[in-house]
């Protein structure tokens, strides 16, 4: 376990290796995009000081490790066992739902009232939603573009970084692109953002990452909590983002009131014969 070895470490290493093991072990999913440049711009480092800390973790070098930490990444069900061994299902199920509660109050905490309001008004106002996310956050996409078409709302979700880019060069003025990341330093959707931002669209970021890459290049940043240090952030990170699309959608709904009965109405009746 990469992650348990680098907090196993953690006291031992250097300052600036404490930067870059830090930022990893709170980012891992995010680390495992960066090349090792990138790394140590984002976590205040250097490319030797990463290195160095590469050799001490037993590996040959950068990219040796950025692999294992990915196949890591890949299986998150290890990670929510207790190193203990002692806690039971009951022990387990309860830390889960603790940790889910506590992320969706920092939510609560950092999301700005002002700034779904003025969110709102631009879903209100534009013609066409598009929701952006890769990797993790794409069902968070869905489920928003989903839930918007529910409203009458014309919304598409994508995932893809090249569909985003073919997409986002075609966009207009009264268009508007939802981002949804997590760290907000996914580079790929950061690109695809700006490219739908020189269309003339408006850009909404949905993340985590305060002055991230995506915040500054959002219209709108609707914040999200983030997780503290720990292997239980593999299952608890994207619940802040999948609370804050529920609240646009319930607030869409009710600022929408009588105008989309019909639509509701309507729409029931197209689902009839898919139900037994």
């Amino acid at each position: 376990m990469i992650l348990s070895r680098i907090q196993g470490v953690f006291e031992g290493l250097s300052e600036s290796e404490k930067l870059a093991a830090g930022y990893i072990i709170e980012r891992p999913d995010d680390v495992i995009h960066y090349s090792i440049t990138e790394l140590a711009r984002y976590s205040g480092s250097s490319e030797a000081t990463i290195y160095r800390m590469c050799k001490k973790l037993g590996f040959e070098g950068y990219q040796q490790f950025k692999i294992a930490l990915a196949r890591e990444v890949s299986f998150p069900a290890e990670a929510v066992v207790p190193a203990t061994g002692k806690e039971t299902t009951r022990d387990v199920i309860n830390t889960i739902f603790s940790e889910n509660i506590g992320l969706i109050g920092r939510t609560r905490e950092v999301l700005e009232s002002e700034t779904v309001e003025k969110v709102i008004e631009m879903i209100l106002e534009a013609t066409f939603v598009l929701f952006f996310a890769v990797g993790r956050s794409s069902p968070i996409a869905i489920d928003g573009s989903l839930r918007f078409s529910l409203l009458g709302i014309p919304s598409a979700a994508y995932t893809d970084p090249h569909a985003q880019v073919m997409v986002a060069s075609g966009l207009k003025e009264t268009d508007l692109v939802i981002g949804v990341s997590h760290s907000g330093m996914i580079r790929d959707l950061v690109k695809s953002m700006e490219v739908a931002r020189d269309s003339g669209a408006k850009i909404v970021a949905i993340t985590s990452g305060i002055d991230s890459p995506m915040a500054k290049s959002a219209d709108a940043v609707l914040y999200c909590g983030t997780t503290t240090k720990g292997p239980s952030y593999l299952v608890t990170n994207r619940i802040g983002e999948l609370v804050v699309v529920d609240i646009l959608y319930k607030l869409l709904m009710i600022k929408t009131g009588p105008e989309i009965k019909p639509h509701l109405e309507s729409l029931s009746e197209a689902l009839k014969p898919k139900r037994f």
